[in-house]
């Protein structure tokens, strides 16, 4: 090493060149010492810079400093996560509410588990009320090299507006007839292609393989006191064509049928069903339009006496008789409004409707008119709703068949949830 050699060549002169130290043999050998040591610490110096020799320090050019930061830890594959949610209500038509100036308790605490190995997909959700525990859904799947997905389990029914057919936490007509928001067991495929959307399901039964289990979370075809119906081989299929695909305005428009089997452990017969939808789902700026018309017709081989005019539908630990052959109207409206405060990160606020047009003679249709705010901050979500309801399950004795009320009842709700 060039300049270890220079710095020991000194040292070499100056042990010879006073007489001092050439006539002392002890004081040789002491520099000779520190010569070697200082050899072995300019070796380390050089090895841990890795340095160019001394004689050319001139021409060492420094790195520039580092300005990249560190990567950031990629993402699992498999994704734990979650909410807790809380309800607040003042229900008009309760002496109870009125008189404690409203209600408050537990609205649900759901576990989710998401994510992907390889090409394989997963995607589960269970839900804990403080009446019943139920899981939301779960699929496992798989991902082709075309994006397009194969779903096996209980997974999202591919009908009508998707992901749902309203804006607010109390959903809409279409949701409690079974038709919006509903999950069953069986095997969907899903593709893209371009602007074209399809879907394409088969479902054994409902998800739980169990229709006298009302702790469901979507309303199926139960079995309860007469009516002893439950849902069996149904096919789903679902096409929308988006204009405007990725551009400032896009517009959605597409057809979904559905038809399947009912099955009656009375009579150990089986009748039909059939549901068809058309809709339109627009979002031009900060603005999102839906509208969707349905039709749908059970027709079962009920057992003698039954009323063939009605079917029962249960989740959330009760069950109730609905129209078997009616119209569904959907008409929402959405504003994504800019922000004022720093602390909120997105404002939302709608009107959505929807009614049932029955067939039963003198029925009173049923209505329900959500007017509301979805405010989004950091992890904390809350829907802040009015809601009308004429003729509607859960408000006061109203029906989705015949009989019931012929007058609003108001309700004002606030569901606040944590995600994570």
């Amino acid at each position: 090493m060039k300049g270890t050699n220079f710095y020991i060549a000194l040292g070499t002169a100056a042990l010879f060149s006073g007489g001092a130290w050439a006539q002392d043999d002890s004081s040789i050998k002491a520099m000779q010492a520190q010569i070697k040591a200082l050899q072995e610490r300019i070796e380390v110096l050089e090895r841990e810079r890795s340095l160019p020799p001394v004689q050319d320090l001139g021409e060492v050019e420094l790195p520039a400093e580092r300005d990249d930061k560190p990567e950031a830890a990629p993402e699992p594959a498999i994704k734990v996560g979650g909410a807790l949610r809380f309800n607040l209500l003042y229900n008009e038509e309760s002496d109870a509410s009125v008189g404690k100036r409203g209600e408050s308790g537990l609205d649900t605490f759901r576990l989710n588990v998401d994510g992907k190995l390889d090409q394989f997909l997963i995607s589960a959700e269970y839900r804990f009320y403080s009446y019943m525990n139920v899981i939301h859904h779960g699929w496992v799947g798989y991902e082709f090299d075309d994006s397009s997905q194969l779903q096996l389990g209980i997974s999202q029914v591919p009908f009508g507006l998707l992901p749902y057919a309203s804006h607010n936490s109390w959903y809409g007509v279409p949701y409690y007839l079974g038709l919006a928001d509903d999950y069953d067991m069986g095997i969907k495929y899903v593709r893209s292609d371009g602007p074209w959307s399809s879907h394409l399901a088969f479902y054994k039964n409902e998800e739980l393989n169990d229709a006298s289990n009302l702790d469901r979370f979507g309303f199926d075809l139960v079995r309860v006191d007469e009516q002893q119906n439950e849902e069996a081989n149904t096919v789903n299929g679902r096409l929308a064509y988006t204009f405007g695909l990725q551009s400032g305005c896009e517009t959605e428009v597409g057809g979904s049928l559905e038809a399947g089997q009912i099955y009656n452990a009375l009579t150990d017969d089986s009748g039909e069903r059939y549901a068809a939808a058309a809709h339109v789902d627009s979002r031009c700026g900060r603005w999102n339009f839906q509208l969707q018309g349905t039709h749908y017709e059970y027709d079962p081989v009920a057992a003698p006496g039954a009323d063939d005019s009605v079917v029962r539908v249960g989740a959330f630990a009760g069950s109730y008789d609905i129209d078997s052959d009616a119209d569904v109207w959907v008409a929402n409206m959405a504003y994504n409004l800019p922000s004022p405060w720093r602390l909120i990160d997105s404002i939302t606020c709608y009107n959505d409707y929807s009614r049932l047009n029955k067939s039963i003679a003198n029925a009173v249709d049923s209505q329900i008119n959500t007017t509301g705010c979805a405010i989004g901050s950091g992890p904390i979500f809350t829907y802040v709703d009015y809601i009308l309801a004429k003729n509607m399950p859960y408000f006061g004795a109203g029906s989705l068949a015949g009989g019931g009320e012929d007058d609003w009842q108001g309700r004002f709700n606030i569901n606040i949830g944590y995600y994570w």
